[in-house]
């Protein structure tokens, strides 16, 4: 086994409180990511509590656990690994109560022998979080512990300040990790390497260089099994809030006083500050063909499965440049993308019919994929007489580097920053609390849902909306792939 760097894991051993244990995201990504930072050394030592309403006992928990490591690890589970993990597991029927929860983390910490922590992930519904904390506080194990909750972080502004409000009656705000699994990906996190460890960005990451910026997040998937859900959130709610304003503040914030959790999360949230409020005229909203005769949605349902959005920073940096926002359901192409497009030079020398200008400003593109990849475009001559001009494009992707097998998956990556403490990655109350406070108006006064095809991308309003410029998906041209061959 791979030594492990120190620093990277928690100084203490963990109990891991898991509500919802049963449940999709649990089965898809929590347990396969415990088992893996458990079994590769990342946590000196684990024990895993499972908590929800199936009445289940012990084995009947490490039988779904197997099942779940079976289907949906991206790694090999060694018989001795899934013999170890299983040891460490026990279950507690929701209906048990808070005497029994507390039992069971009393068994796991005495079998750690050693100081421990607690860590208390509520994998469950947002009508069900605020009892799974009063019951942690009612079996007496918030004392040396942190909890991590899901989105949505309330649906507005009353609602979030009425949640953190009551989060706040129990747990202390620095126990409090608001998890967003875009922000645990490589790629995003990459972004901050990229501007403030390289002398040849940083200097031209600004309004004098940039003309606009494009936050792009469509998705083929439909809605499964989430319908009632959806029509409590639509997109907006469900990913501008929680996901894409998270990334706009890694992409737009001011350099850090160093790359620790409290200087980060200041200068995310003066970016947040320094939002102005989205205006619904500059908004579009849709909703796919067939979206209201699906099972659960109300057939006069005025829910958008598609957002797009035009959003202003007013600081220093950014004034007067846009940022677009899209992201939706069954669309054409799944992909996770910032695109920067830089000014146009203020004069062409270049004779008419060269190319200049034909396909656009040069861009700077972020995939966020698991994979990172990032590409330069430029213009250059192509090769023979005359002088005519093609889009050209630098591009490195992780694969590159050999390291791709090292990459940890966004929920386990988070996972051991909320041991460790490292709040670098997740929202605050304040935070989240303004950036609710930037939508009122759209929430309130919302523009009318447009219908798009399945397979589209979008309503054809998206086009106006970001006239003069055009949006970067689809692609002109595809990525590379991993042997350096054209796509």
């Amino acid at each position: 086994m791979a030594k492990i760097p120190p620093g990277v894991g928690p100084r203490f051993p963990q109990v891991v409180v898991l509500f919802g244990a049963t449940g999709d995201l649990a089965r898809r990504k929590l347990l396969p990511g415990l088992f893996h930072l458990s079994s590769v050394g990342f946590i000196p030592g684990c024990r895993i509590i499972g908590i929800s309403l199936d009445d289940l006992d012990v084995e009947g928990f490490r039988r779904a656990a197997r099942s779940s490591l079976d289907e949906f690890s991206s790694r090999k589970v060694s018989e001795a690994d899934w013999e170890a993990f299983s040891a460490s597991l026990d279950y507690v029927p929701l209906s048990a109560g808070a005497d029994a929860l507390k039992a069971a983390v009393d068994r796991a910490e005495h079998s750690l022998g050693a100081e421990c922590r607690r860590l208390h992930y509520l994998s469950v519904p947002p009508n069900a979080a605020l009892s799974a904390v009063r019951l942690l506080g009612a079996a007496g194990l918030v004392e040396r512990s942190r909890i991590v909750m899901e989105k949505p972080f309330g649906t507005n502004l009353a609602t979030a300040v009425t949640l953190n409000s009551q989060l706040h009656e129990v747990f202390a705000e620095e126990q409090i990790f608001r998890i967003d699994h875009f922000l645990g990906k490589e790629p995003a996190q990459n972004i901050l390497a990229f501007r403030f460890a390289n002398g040849l960005f940083e200097p031209i990451w600004n309004r004098n260089f940039i003309d606009h910026v494009q936050i792009d997040v469509p998705e083929t998937l439909g809605l499964g099994k989430r319908a009632g859900f959806y029509e409590q959130t639509g997109a907006y709610r469900d990913m501008v809030v929680t996901h894409l304003f998270q990334i706009l503040a890694f992409m737009a914030m001011e350099p850090p006083t160093s790359l620790e959790p409290i200087p980060i999360s200041e200068e995310k949230n003066k970016v947040f500050r320094s939002m102005l409020p989205i205006q619904p005229s500059e908004v579009v909203r849709g909703q796919y063909t067939g979206y209201r005769h699906e099972e659960g949605v109300d057939p006069d349902s005025d829910a958008e499965t598609f957002i797009a959005l035009k959003c202003h920073i007013d600081n220093w940096r950014w004034a007067g440049v846009p940022f677009y926002l899209r992201t939706g359901k069954r669309l054409a192409e799944g992909q996770r993308i910032i695109s920067i497009a830089f000014r146009e030079p203020p004069k062409s020398m270049f004779p008419a019919g060269s190319g200049v200008g034909s396909q656009g400003p040069d861009h700077l593109t972020f995939d966020l994929a698991d994979a990172s990849k990032m590409s330069l475009s430029f213009y250059g001559k192509r090769p023979g007489p005359g002088m005519r001009l093609d889009k050209l494009s630098l591009q490195f992707a992780m694969h590159d580097t050999g390291l791709i097998g090292d990459v940890l998956e966004a929920y386990e990556r988070l996972i051991l920053d909320a041991m460790r403490g490292d709040r670098t990655l997740f929202t605050t109350a304040e935070g989240i609390e303004r950036l609710w406070e930037v939508s009122t108006q759209l929430l309130e006064s919302p523009p009318p849902v447009r219908l798009y095809a399945p397979g589209s991308w979008g309503p054809k309003a998206v086009h106006q909306l970001i006239a003069p410029h055009a949006w970067r998906l689809p692609f002109e041209r595809a990525w590379r792939d991993p042997n350096g061959q054209a796509g």
